[in-house]
C-alpha cells in the first residue's frame, strides 16, 4: 500500500466530543506517514484554520471538510473541491446556524441541494445499519451522482466482519464506492479516558453511570498504516480509495483571497484619493494656526505607505464608523499603536498628536513586517451598541460579523466539571477548585493534595487531577469577541460560517482573531470604555457650568495643578493610574507632562516587568 488519508477526524472543536487539538491530530498524522489529513467537526469549521496552519508547517496535505449532521439522523462528511464550492458550504452552515439558537445548527436533507456541484461526500454509517440509512444514502447518490462514497469503519465489535460485508453490498447497490475511515476522536490511545470524561460532561452524568454512552474501546485514534492494512484486509480497495479522494480534494484555505469592502470614494476617483482629501481637510481643522513642515512631511510619509500597502479602504471604514459616532455625539478614541498615526489624528480617529511625541508610524503600519493595521476604537460603553447596529445596517449581516472568542477550560472550571464527572464529592471538588492558583504546568503536586486534607492514594482522585490537567486549555464553546468586526466586500457567509450570538441582534463568525490573522483577514475593533462615558458627562457639565466646549483633542494636557495631584498619587478614580501599583510609582517618578505619564504607565504595566526590562 502506497499510503493512506484519514477523512473522519473529530477535534476538540466538536465541543465535548473530540479529545485532541487540531494541531495534535495533524502532527500525529505526519508521524504515521499519512498522505493527507482533515478536520471534520460537527456542522462547524471552527477548527480548520488551526489544522491548516499545522499542516502547512508540517508539509502534509490538509483537506477542508465538515461532518454534516442532519435533523433526520443521517451523517455525511463533505469536502469542497474548489473555492466556489467552499463558499456554498459555508453559506449552508450559516443557514443552519442562523435558524438555531447559539451553539446549534439545524440542517435538513433538503438543504444539501444548495451545495450544487463540486463537493465530495463520504456517508458515515451508524453502528446499527438500517433501511432508512440505505434510503438516505441512495438519495444523496442521486442528488450528487458520482460524488458520493460510503465510509467503511471497523468498530472492533463482534460483528465487524458481517457489518463490512453488508456495507459492501450497500455500496454496490447505491453505486457509492467504499472508503476506509477511522472515525477518529483523538490522536493517541492514551486520550481515551479524557474522551470518556468529555462524554460524561456532555451527557450530564458520571463515569460510573455513563454505561453505553461511552465508546466501548480505545480504538478511535489515528493508526499506523500497517495496522490499517491489517484491519481492512480483503477491502484493500477501500483503503486505496482514500488516496483517490484526497487527489480530488484540491481546495486549500490559501485560496481564500480576502477582499476588504470597497469603500465609496466619495468626492474622489479612488479610495486613496478620498483618504488623502479627508486627511488634509482634517489637518486644517487639527492645526488651525497652519500646518508645519514637520506635520506635512509626516502626513505625506504615512499616506505614501498606506498607498503602497493598499490600506486606504480600511482607513475609510474606520473613519466612517468614527464619523457616525461623532454625528450621534458618541465620544470615541482610537487606542494602541493607532495613536502613532498622524492620518488617524487628522481623521479624528485618535485625539493624540503623534508629531508632539515623535512616535514611529512604522509601529502601527510597516511594509517590512507585512502585518495589516489594527485600529482599536473605544466608544462610550452606554452607547456602543448604536455603533455596532450601524455597522450591521450598513454592510448587512451577510457581509459583517463579530469575530469569535474561543472559551477554554481554565483550572477552576476544569476541576469542577471533571470532578463532577468522576463522581468526586462536592467537598473534594471545592477543595481542589479553591486551590486553582496552586496548579502548575505539571498539574497539582502530591504534596499539595495531602496539604489540602485529601487522600493522595485514592486512584479516582488522582485520575481526576490528571484529567483536569489534560483538559486545561481545551475549547469549551465559542463566544463573541468584545468588539472585533470582520467585514468583506462580497458575502462574508461565503468566507466564514456565521452564527447567532447569545445576545439579541448579534451575529459572529466561527474564527477567532488568531485564525483571522493566520489567513490575513482584517478586523476593526469596536470596543466599549466606561471612562469615555464619564468623560463625555464631564464635558457636558463643564460646558453647562463654565461655557467651555472641550473635546478630547482640546483638553489642556499640561495643566500643572493636575500633575501636582498626580505626583502626590491623588488619583483615585483616574483612568489608568488608579491602581495601587500605579499610585505607588507616581510619587517616585513624578511625571510632569503627558509623555512622562505615558512612560510611567507603560513601566508599571506587566509587559516590561515580565520581560525583565524594568523592575518597579
Amino acid at each position: 500500500m502506497t499510503g493512506y488519508a484519514e477523512f473522519s477526524v473529530t477535534s476538540n472543536f466538536s465541543f465535548l466530543r473530540g479529545a485532541s487539538h487540531p494541531d495534535e491530530l495533524v502532527q500525529q498524522a505526519v508521524q504515521l506517514g499519512y498522505k493527507a489529513i482533515t478536520i471534520t467537526d460537527r456542522n462547524s469549521l471552527a477548527g480548520i484554520v488551526r489544522g491548516h496552519v499545522a499542516a502547512t508547517e508540517a508539509g502534509i496535505q490538509f483537506i477542508v471538510g465538515v461532518r454534516l449532521v442532519l435533523t433526520c439522523g443521517f451523517e455525511t462528511l463533505c469536502f469542497p473541491q474548489n473555492r466556489a464550492a467552499y463558499g456554498r458550504l459555508t453559506k449552508l452552515l450559516t443557514k443552519g446556524n442562523r435558524r438555531a439558537e447559539k451553539g446549534n445548527c439545524i440542517l435538513a436533507k433538503e438543504d444539501l441541494h444548495g451545495l450544487d456541484d463540486d463537493h465530495l461526500f463520504i456517508a458515515v454509517p451508524p453502528y446499527k445499519l438500517s433501511l432508512q440509512f440505505e434510503q438516505d444514502l441512495g438519495w444523496l447518490a442521486r442528488v450528487f451522482p458520482g460524488a458520493v462514497y460510503l465510509g467503511a469503519t471497523r468498530l472492533y465489535r463482534s460483528n465487524d466482519g458481517a457489518r463490512l460485508e453488508i456495507l459492501e453490498q450497500v455500496s454496490t447497490q447505491t453505486e457509492t464506492p467504499l472508503v476506509a475511515i477511522g472515525d477518529v476522536h483523538y490522536h493517541v490511545p492514551s486520550r481515551r479516558p479524557l474522551q470518556d470524561i468529555l462524554t460524561c460532561i456532555r451527557e450530564h452524568t458520571t463515569i460510573v453511570e455513563a454505561g453505553l454512552r461511552l465508546n466501548v474501546n480505545a480504538e478511535r485514534h489515528l493508526k499506523n498504516i500497517s495496522e490499517i492494512t491489517r484491519i481492512f484486509k480483503g477491502y484493500e480497495r477501500a483503503v486505496a480509495n482514500t488516496l483517490e479522494v484526497a487527489r480530488k480534494c484540491k481546495f486549500s484555505l490559501d485560496e481564500l483571497k480576502y477582499e476588504y469592502p470597497k469603500e465609496p470614494a466619495g468626492e474622489s476617483a479612488t479610495p486613496q484619493e478620498e483618504l488623502e482629501r479627508l486627511t488634509w481637510a482634517g489637518a486644517k481643522h487639527r492645526y488651525p494656526k497652519g500646518i508645519t513642515v514637520k506635520v506635512k512631511k509626516t502626513i505625506a510619509h504615512e499616506l505614501k505607505l498606506i498607498k503602497e500597502l493598499e490600506y486606504a479602504p480600511y482607513f475609510l471604514t474606520v473613519d466612517d464608523i468614527v464619523r457616525y459616532a461623532r454625528q450621534q455625539n458618541i465620544l470615541c478614541q482610537g487606542r494602541g499603536s493607532a495613536a502613532n498615526s498622524a492620518v488617524c489624528y487628522c481623521l479624528g480617529i485618535t485625539s493624540v498628536d503623534p508629531t508632539q511625541i515623535d512616535l514611529l508610524f512604522e509601529r502601527f503600519v510597516s511594509a517590512d513586517r507585512g502585518e495589516p493595521p489594527d485600529i482599536d476604537v473605544d466608544f462610550e460603553h452606554e452607547r456602543r451598541e448604536e455603533v455596532i447596529q450601524y455597522i450591521y445596517e450598513k454592510y448587512g449581516r451577510h457581509r459583517a460579523g463579530i469575530a469569535a472568542t474561543v472559551i477554554t477550560y481554565r483550572a477552576r472550571s476544569a476541576i469542577r466539571e471533571v470532578g463532577k464527572a468522576m463522581g468526586l464529592s462536592l467537598d473534594t471538588v471545592s477543595a481542589l477548585s479553591g486551590n486553582a492558583s496552586g496548579w502548575s504546568r505539571g498539574g497539582l503536586a502530591v504534596e499539595r493534595v495531602t496539604e489540602l486534607g485529601l487522600d493522595a492514594s485514592d486512584p479516582t482522585l488522582m485520575q481526576a487531577i490528571r484529567l483536569t490537567h489534560e483538559i486545561a486549555g481545551f475549547p469549551r464553546h465559542l463566544s463573541q469577541h468584545v468588539g472585533g468586526f470582520v467585514m468583506t466586500d462580497g458575502p462574508l457567509e461565503e468566507v466564514i460560517p456565521i452564527a447567532n450570538a447569545a445576545m439579541k441582534n448579534r451575529t459572529y463568525v466561527e474564527w477567532d482573531k488568531d485564525d483571522l490573522d493566520a489567513l490575513g483577514i482584517l478586523k476593526v475593533d469596536v470596543l466599549a470604555l466606561g471612562m469615555l462615558t464619564a468623560i463625555r458627562k464631564a464635558f457636558t457639565l463643564i460646558k453647562d457650568h463654565y461655557g467651555k466646549p472641550y473635546e478630547l483633542a482640546t483638553v489642556p494636557i499640561e495643566d500643572s495643578g493636575v500633575y501636582d495631584m498626580i505626583c502626590k498619587a491623588d488619583t483615585i478614580g483616574v483612568f489608568q493610574i488608579e491602581s495601587r501599583a500605579q499610585m505607588s510609582m507616581l510619587p517616585r517618578l513624578k511625571p510632569r507632562n503627558f509623555y512622562d505619564l505615558v512612560i510611567e504607565v507603560a513601566i508599571v504595566r506587566p509587559g516590561p516587568i515580565q520581560g525583565d526590562m524594568v523592575h518597579p
